[in-house]
């Protein structure tokens, strides 16, 4: 018998319990992985917490994950039993020594490319590729903002925007994150506990404001980040690691510069198989070549999910974490 972080009820991370957990045999269309290594994104924090909540209870959260497909169910063309892949994206159930997927959700991995690197980089990868190429199409002479600078997400963002051509400014929490989104593509880190990130920003462009904000803290910063924007500018809103956005009078688009707003989420943006493999393949294309490097900072057993949550939400994970089965 495998085992898995099964929560029985929503909470805090005192919830995850590692428990015996059987995934299964596959059936038409799914694929029985065996992980070798799982992401860890604050939304599981948001699935763990009831913010998002679970198809049912008890089950088992987790976005990422990459391994050795073990079996497949009939009809299954996406994978083969011996594939090394990877995936991001629902149905949650990645906290788990093995799993049941659907199997047009995997994708095969280059040689390029180890478990570990794929687990710490399909959902953040993914979610900077429809950030930048999505939501608004980054080119070179753009300016960006992006918070939480030296996050996951936060630092392939600021790599990619940098090989893009664009100027990336960033926010983060320390002198220490500072120099490490500095390093990984941010011209101008500001930190937000003690400089105001607005007025930074129009001292950076001279007046004139970003082109586009990428917001994933939310409550705390949603407004300023307004401000950051120039006219037609847009704010990209895809995350509330600080707490929801209050609702918003559109009004205030219009009177701070006829800004656009949106809210986008990866599985939207990854939900036809053919955008999903344009997504992973634009991916490991930047990775393979070197213009984005995909470092894994922060490293836990799968049985100790709830430490490495505390640790998330408390701020002290810098960068990309995996668990490791």
């Amino acid at each position: 018998m495998t085992k898995a972080i099964v929560i029985h009820e929503t909470g805090g991370p005192e919830v995850m319990r590692w428990e015996e957990f059987d995934p299964g045999t596959p059936g038409p269309g799914e694929a029985l992985l065996r992980h070798e290594a799982v992401g860890l994104n604050f939304i599981d924090v948001y699935h763990r917490s009831g913010l998002y909540p679970l198809p049912s209870l008890p089950g088992v959260i987790g976005m990422e994950g990459a391994g050795i497909v073990e079996a497949v169910g009939d009809g299954v063309t996406e994978a083969a039993v011996g594939d090394r892949v990877a995936y991001a994206g629902l149905p949650p159930g990645a906290y788990a020594e093995k799993r049941r997927i659907p199997a047009h959700r995997l994708i095969r991995l280059p040689d390029t490319i180890s478990s570990t690197q794929a687990a710490a980089m399909m959902l953040q990868g993914m979610t900077a590729r429809y950030l930048l190429r999505g939501c608004y199409p980054v080119k070179a002479g753009d300016t960006i903002l992006i918070h939480a600078a030296a996050g996951g997400v936060g630092l392939i963002v600021c790599q990619w925007a940098r090989h893009l051509g664009a100027t990336v400014i960033g926010t983060v929490g320390s002198e220490e994150k500072a120099e490490l989104a500095r390093a990984n593509g941010c011209h101008h880190p500001i930190l937000y506990k003690t400089e105001d990130f607005p007025e930074r920003v129009k001292a950076v462009t001279e007046g004139r404001g970003v082109d586009v904000v990428y917001d994933s803290v939310g409550q705390a910063t949603f407004m300023k980040s307004l401000d950051c924007l120039r006219p037609m500018g847009t704010m990209v809103s895809f995350g509330q690691s600080s707490g929801p956005v209050p609702p918003l009078d559109t009004a205030v688009l219009a009177a701070k510069g006829s800004l656009f707003l949106t809210r986008p989420s990866l599985m939207t943006y990854t939900a036809r198989r053919e955008d999903l493999t344009a997504h992973a393949g634009d991916l490991f294309d930047v990775v393979s070549r070197g213009a984005v490097t995909i470092a894994v900072r922060n490293t836990y057993p799968l049985a100790e999910a709830a430490r490495a949550h505390r640790d998330l939400e408390d701020r002290k994970t810098v960068g990309s974490s995996v668990l490791i089965p």
